[in-house]
């Protein structure tokens, strides 16, 4: 699969205990199964060919060779389904001694046998009346006319996926205080575990173990495939369900129903687990090995086939879909802002706060945090000066907003009018003012900011910026205008995320009139305001209209600075993201196209803005303050990244 993309499948088949023949043809039937469906990592549980429940019969020679005999027939039909690893569990006899082994078959051979390290003998396990744990070091054994590589931390790797090292855990392996993966991961880089499982059914033990599972791959930031015994086992003391888990670094992305036989499959982003490693500081894999065995095989080539992915992406990466979970998110991210700017105006001494309202949604968010502030320190409203500043392009719908917002706030409010200042400035600069350009814009401004900023000297007090994330992603600010301020409250929070959290004050504050007001903000197009209004006196100038969608941009941001991604990919999970508002004609190829090229160029073309930014609090993973999440030149080239835009151009064929 392209993109970095691989995917696993976690199957459990119906066995038969004891039946070593009919539970090989029950597992090649998953195996067909799995690679029709485009899998290349297929798991199966722990001792499949026997069935966990054999007990003392495990000490049965018979037993024992009819798995060995199975495991060859398997190797064998493996061929039929090159490029794809199978794991399949089963007793294997080494040197007199018995062991619980997973073995790794690809394309006719059998690449490796992983033991199980962590023997479990309490409460309803007894494995060790039968089982030996693993070797600590590795080994080769004799295996027909092979020798097979023999350990309990065996990795796998493929020429042509680097990023993909493949490592095997056996059940208790997991559930202990040192498990192997730690290892695998740490030492050998392993990206993705494969847990051949047989654990049985307790009340409250599935939350538990998913959790464990899901736990695991936070912290290893890796890919975990559970695989769990179920239907045909024994009933005799215990009962299996057949619970079979794929994680990606915290994240459930496909879990079977239990007592089903469910199949499950997920498509891996190995790509964007590599990237968060690289990312954190923290997580090194640790490439000094005292072992003199090798520990990682290299294998041939793993499948890759251009599928249609089987994987969720949120369209709305940072705003949760779940309402309590949103308003919760609400809650603490106002916290974040108020607490910031307390901290800042107890710093400077300041009792007093500068805001240029515009009726907007951003300046309107930064007044709710600001009288949050003010509030948490004790201080009179009174001293937030609220300043509406109207120019060529404000309307009445705005303005009223604006002022009425002040009011309920209990806020002082000035109104300054800049056009007079701005034609001034025209006839100094000699421009002519129905020439609508760049200056006509950028003039009125930094004529704001000026007066925000002499205002602030007046009042002994602070600018708050009202500038979001996502505009400054985009570079959508006046340099040295809008782009200024002496705290910038909204730096971290992008445009779809500052919708929610105005809703969420709206929601929340008990006051109808306040609340009337700022769900008409909400209705109000998003727009600077420097453009004349139309003849109905309405907003003439939509900033999605001129920059893209903002919620199209978001998505963007989020997965390119979060995880690094290509523009080929990132244009093809947005497909996936918004595959409704494909469906209904709201967006098509060439548009998603047209915004993702707009968002990369703008991006690097408007890092010079982000270079200085203010001081502001970051909220979330994604930040752009040059002293924290983005140290980027001002001056570096996209040229890569646009090339591989023209390359995508062609492909989709777009004029």
């Amino acid at each position: 699969m392209k993109d970095g993309f691989v995917r696993v499948a976690s199957m459990t088949p119906k066995v038969t205990v004891a039946d070593v023949r009919a539970n090989l043809e029950a597992v090649k039937v998953l195996m067909k199964e799995a690679y029709d469906k485009g899998a290349a990592i297929v798991s199966f549980p722990e001792l499949v060919l026997t069935g966990y429940t054999c007990n003392d019969l495990f000490l049965q020679k018979k037993l024992l060779d009819e798995a060995k005999k199975a495991l060859v027939e398997l190797k064998e039909y493996s061929s039929e389904f090159p490029g794809t690893l199978f794991f399949i569990g089963l007793p294997l006899q080494v040197k007199s001694k018995l062991y619980n082994v997973v073995a790794a078959v690809k394309d006719g051979e059998i690449c490796g046998f992983t033991t199980k390290k962590y023997i479990p003998n309490y409460g309803e396990f007894y494995e060790a009346r039968w089982f030996n744990p693993g070797p600590v070091k590795g080994d080769f054994i004799e295996f027909g006319e092979d020798y097979i590589p023999f350990s309990n931390e065996l990795c796998y790797k493929f020429s042509n996926f680097e990023d993909l090292i493949v490592g095997v855990e056996i059940c208790e392996d997991l559930w202990t205080v040192n498990p192997p993966s730690t290892s695998m991961v740490t030492v050998q880089g392993a990206s993705l575990i494969v847990n051949a499982s047989a654990s049985n059914e307790l009340i409250g033990k599935a939350n538990y173990r998913k959790s464990l599972v899901s736990s695991t791959s936070a912290r290893l930031l890796c890919a975990y495939v559970y695989t769990s015994a179920g239907e045909g086992e024994s009933t005799q003391d215990i009962v299996f369900s057949g619970h079979n888990i794929i994680a990606e670094n915290g994240s459930v992305l496909a879990e079977s129903k239990r007592f089903s036989g469910e199949s499950i499959y997920a498509d891996i982003d190995v790509e964007k687990l590599v990237a968060e490693r690289r990312r954190m500081s923290t997580f090194r894999a640790n490439e000094d090995r005292s072992a003199d065995f090798a520990a990682i095989i290299n294998l041939d080539e793993i499948r890759k086939l251009d599928l249609e992915l089987n994987r969720f992406y949120d369209k709305a990466p940072f705003v949760p879909s779940d309402k309590e979970e949103r308003d919760a998110r609400c809650e603490e991210i106002l916290n974040i802002q108020s607490y910031g700017l307390k901290k800042r105006l107890e710093h400077t001494h300041s009792k007093s706060a500068v805001i240029g309202i515009s009726g907007g949604l951003d300046s309107t968010l930064a007044l709710l945090v600001t009288a949050r502030a003010f509030d948490l320190l004790g201080l009179d409203r009174k001293g937030i000066t609220c300043v509406t500043m109207p120019g060529f392009g404000t309307t009445d719908r705005t303005y009223s907003n604006a002022v009425l917002l002040t009011k309920k706030l209990g806020c002082s409010l000035r109104e300054i009018s800049i056009v007079d200042a701005v034609r001034q400035h025209f006839h100094d600069i000699n421009h002519d003012e129905s020439v609508h350009d760049v200056t006509y814009e950028n003039s009125q401004a930094r004529e704001r900011t000026q007066l925000l900023m002499d205002i602030a000297n007046q009042t002994a007090g602070l600018v708050i910026g009202t500038g979001d994330l996502s505009e400054l992603a985009l570079g959508w600010a006046t340099y040295n205008g809008d782009h200024m301020s002496m705290y910038a409250v909204n730096v971290s929070i992008p445009k779809t995320l500052v919708r929610h959290l105005v809703r969420f004050y709206a929601d929340t504050c008990k006051e109808e009139e306040l609340s009337r007001v700022l769900l008409d903000v909400l209705d109000t197009p998003v727009s600077p305001e420097l453009l004349p209004p139309d003849k109905d006196g309405k907003i003439a100038q939509k900033t999605e209209d001129l920059v893209g969608p903002y919620e199209l941009h978001d998505f963007f941001l989020y997965h390119m600075l979060r995880f690094g991604m290509t523009p080929k990919k990132l244009f093809r999970i947005a497909k996936l993201a918004f595959a409704e508002e494909i469906k209904e004609n709201t967006y098509s190829d060439a548009i998603i196209y047209k915004w993702l090229r707009t968002f990369t160029w703008r991006f690097f073309a408007q890092q010079f803005k982000r270079s200085c930014l203010p001081d502001g609090p970051k909220v979330g993973s994604v930040a752009v303050s040059p002293r924290g999440d983005l140290r980027m030149p001002s001056d570096a080239s996209s040229h890569i990244w646009m090339l591989e835009l023209d390359e995508l151009k062609e492909e989709l064929g777009i004029e």
